[in-house]
């Protein structure tokens, strides 16, 4: 039997799974703008936010990072331009792209886009197809050189070997921290890994305001994988990052045990070899090395010496870190 045009359609989302599009952060005041670009994509595949003020959009942007934003340079409290430029302030967050919503009486002014790190700009008003499209290619193009890890959004491999690297080769002194949480595979075993992934989620939320103590055009943070990261600062700032990390982390991590847990001091759950073994409370250990002087000639040695410095961290049973002080200040 043929199926009407409303059944077909309703068929077809019962039995499709639509492509997912991305989620948007959108900062505008104009209604008919937010209208218009919300309706580029069904609701199936495509989630919005919009904000508007760029301040307020700031305040989210830690706890609920997009993948993509859209910045009306009208907006009242702070040109679109100044909220691009906080925006890419943030290290952590710099490689989402931006798509700047420019009047066409504004597009015809000088723009230097070697200050102005936008990733796309689209001229006002626009076709909803030329926009879709416009959209869609920033999107693809950041996903592209963005390898960000996906639940976390922080920087992955790719991204931490080539900041390592860069400063070698540039000769900028900076310390560079690995670090590792104890005892995170037995807390998955026992309570699964969505309970994981929130622990993983309040680190890097952690570490970015840690981090974020160090100057940002000097910082970076990253997300190896599972649970280590790894964060860059001016040497001056390491151990204070350092303490920050641990005084946090072990201010919180009890709070995502069970009650019971928690008051044993720990719980009960099998090593790698099958067997029922007590582990503790959850630790965080860093090691820290540093490039002053151009001692560091390679990324490799960078990873070899703060990873072999992270595992004496491990030794003492509880939060702590362990710096490189040859020749440290």
């Amino acid at each position: 039997m043929a199926l009407s045009p409303c059944r077909l359609e309703e068929h077809m989302t019962a039995t499709c799974t639509d492509p997912w599009v991305g989620k948007f952060h959108l900062i505008t005041a104009d209604a008919g703008l937010e209208r218009m670009l919300k309706g580029l994509w069904p609701i199936s595949q495509a989630e919005w936010q919009t904000f508007r003020e760029g301040r307020k959009s700031m305040e989210t942007l830690l706890l609920e990072p997009p993948e993509l934003f859209l910045i009306d340079n009208r907006i009242p409290d702070i040109s679109g331009i100044e909220l691009a430029r906080l925006v890419k302030g943030e290290n952590v967050y710099r490689q989402i792209p931006v798509v700047l919503l420019l009047p066409r009486t504004e597009a015809c002014g000088e723009f230097d886009f070697h200050e102005l790190e936008i990733d796309d700009f689209l001229v006002l008003p626009c076709e909803a197809e030329l926009a879709r499209l416009r959209i869609m290619l920033a999107l693809q193009r950041g996903k592209r050189s963005f390898d960000a890890n996906p639940l976390t959004r922080l920087p992955g491999n790719t991204s931490i070997i080539r900041r390592i690297q860069r400063g070698i080769e540039c000769g900028e002194e900076f310390a560079v921290g690995y670090v590792d949480l104890d005892f995170f595979k037995s807390f998955n075993d026992r309570y699964g890994f969505s309970r994981g992934d929130e622990v993983l989620m309040m680190t890097s939320r952690l570490l970015v305001n840690s981090v974020r103590g160090a100057p940002a055009k000097q910082s970076f943070l990253g997300h190896v994988g599972g649970d280590d990261f790894v964060f860059i600062t001016p040497c001056t700032y390491a151990e204070a990052t350092c303490r920050s990390i641990v005084s946090s982390f072990d201010a919180i991590i009890p709070s995502f045990y069970d009650e019971k847990d928690r008051l044993a001091g720990g719980i009960r759950s099998k090593d790698r070899s099958g067997n029922e073994r007590d582990y503790p409370i959850m630790t965080v250990s860093i090691g820290v090395t540093h490039n002053l002087g151009g001692r560091l000639k390679h990324y490799g040695q960078a990873s070899a010496a703060a990873s072999g410095l992270k595992t004496l961290a491990k030794q003492n049973g509880k939060s702590g870190y362990v710096v490189d002080r040859r020749a440290y200040p």
